[in-house]
């Protein structure tokens, strides 16, 4: 393929014109260049043509479920009155999965609320937080008709509250559910200008890597680097799925042994695997910083979230060398939530992105969907603005350019203090706009992506896309193979 007439950004400022041919899923010159018989011609129109972006954090199959799901927290969601509205709207008769909700819509829920909703229909609704479940007495009924009730099932007084906490392993295998197809999810991430995604699920084994293949193989064109379970370690993983650091989840109100956690990082390292820590608290990174400490830091070793970091402790972060991957767009979708519930002496805290580049710290970002924001573009433009949905600033100093917002989604997914560029013989991972990057910067959206090649194959083209063959030759679908 021959993408001709594009703009290679570099910085504010547009690059001169040039053409770029790929083949064999690399691309194989810069400059300008004359069509070959047959070749295939994408015309850029002058339009910036970057490195296609990757999601650092995100939960693949949480998110594919999400796309069937009905929303139950802000922004669609305010207030118990909406709520009860959608839930009695939603369609059908069978089990109802519900996502994003949080208590300012109507306190913790209890199976005899829901109940009040919906009596007979089984409902489950996942909290924000991804990490609890709400149930009715219809869903509690025919979930303990098939199996025992786990630790995690709430009990108040001998009765069952309907409250599910940290146990959706138990959850998917009583309800015997398949894991999702992975296909619409794809489609949504490449049409953002998406290439390669690092699943982050904590539970990720061997299962997951079958269906991962299995997903790339019927329609899901992302790269995928998969991180998880120490059991990784020990799979090869096949062509299209890299592997990634070990995850490791903390929970303020359940910290793990620190020796038990720290021997875990230990065996990570021995095995060449770095470690990722959950860490949206103060006492979670707190806690992180300690046993990375006592384990012993390798590169790579980094902190997925950083929620909240005061000085000093980004100082020890930097100290050991760690890696941040952040989530920019949660100032813009909780921000408000946050002003609420987070104590103001922590608000310059939040999710901060200009201190950790001041402190050397290598930064990138990823959605951490489906409990974020699936849109790349829509954490950029919360990089730079720091807003909240109501226009309010969370740390107006933290704020980035629109080039060091857009550098958060160009991390090498191998190697995040390495920035992938568009040069001879890097991988035909690419992302068109529409227009030159220096528009495109004031504007940040998703409605600029034009294309979006992966492995030098369109996976992605808007509707008034160019694309086309060498004279005597018929037009080239978005479907075929571009070389």
């Amino acid at each position: 393929m021959l993408i001709r007439n594009a703009r290679i950004a570099s910085g504010p400022i547009d690059g001169p014109r040039a053409d770029v041919r790929i083949a064999d899923g690399r691309i194989t010159a810069i400059g300008a260049l004359s069509p070959l018989p047959g070749e295939s011609i994408l015309e850029a129109e002058g339009g910036a043509l970057l490195p296609g972006l990757h999601d650092h954090h995100i939960h693949l199959a949480a998110s594919a479920a999400a796309v069937h799901s009905v929303p139950c927290g802000p922004p669609e969601v305010d207030d118990a009155a909406t709520l009860r509205r959608v839930l009695r709207a939603a369609p059908g008769s069978d089990w109802l999965r519900g996502t994003g909700y949080h208590e300012a819509v109507a306190g913790m829920l209890s199976r005899h609320q829901l109940d009040a909703w919906l009596p007979t229909r089984p409902v489950r609704i996942q909290h924000r937080s991804g990490r609890m479940w709400f149930l009715n007495s219809a869903a509690l009924a025919q979930l303990l008709e098939r199996a025992a009730p786990p630790p995690g099932l709430e009990r108040i007084d001998g009765n069952w509250t309907g409250r599910l906490f940290d146990e959706d392993s138990w959850l998917r295998t009583t309800l015997a559910a398949s894991p999702p197809d992975l296909t619409a999810l794809g489609a949504r991430l490449t049409a953002g200008g998406i290439t390669g995604v690092t699943d982050m699920s904590p539970a990720n084994a061997r299962d997951t890597v079958a269906w991962l293949h299995a997903a790339r193989t019927t329609g899901f064109a992302p790269a995928i680097m998969v991180a998880g379970t120490p059991e990784l370690s020990d799979i090869r993983l096949p062509p299209g799925l890299t592997l990634g650091p070990v995850k490791l989840h903390l929970h303020e109100n359940a910290l793990p042994d620190l020796d038990v956690v720290t021997e875990t990082a230990r065996a990570a390292h021995a095995r060449g695997r770095a470690v990722a820590i959950h860490c949206t608290t103060e006492v979670e990174l707190v806690f992180a910083l300690a046993l990375l400490r006592s384990a012993g830091a390798r590169p790579g070793d980094r902190i997925e979230h950083a929620g909240i970091a005061p000085d000093p402790l980004i100082a020890q972060i930097a100290e050991l060398g760690l890696q941040v991957v952040s989530q920019p767009a949660f100032i813009a979708e909780r921000g408000d939530r946050y002003r609420a519930d987070v104590p103001a002496s922590d608000w310059p805290h939040l999710y901060r992105l200009r201190a950790f580049r001041e402190a050397g710290v290598t930064l990138a970002a990823g959605s951490d969907a489906p409990y974020g924001t699936l849109d790349p573009w829509a954490a950029m433009r919360a990089a730079c603005s720091r807003q909240t949905r109501a226009g309010k600033v969370l740390s107006l100093d933290e704020r980035l350019s629109p080039e060091e917002a857009l550098d958060l989604f160009l991390a090498d997914p191998a190697d995040l203090a390495r920035r992938r560029r568009i040069t001879v013989g890097a991988p035909a991972d690419l992302c068109l706009l529409d227009r030159p990057w220096q528009v495109a910067r004031k504007v940040l959206d998703t409605a600029m992506v034009r294309a979006t090649l992966i492995a030098g194959r369109l996976v992605h083209e808007r509707v008034d896309t160019r694309v086309g063959k060498a004279p005597g030759e018929r037009c080239l679908h978005a479907d075929a193979a571009a070389g």
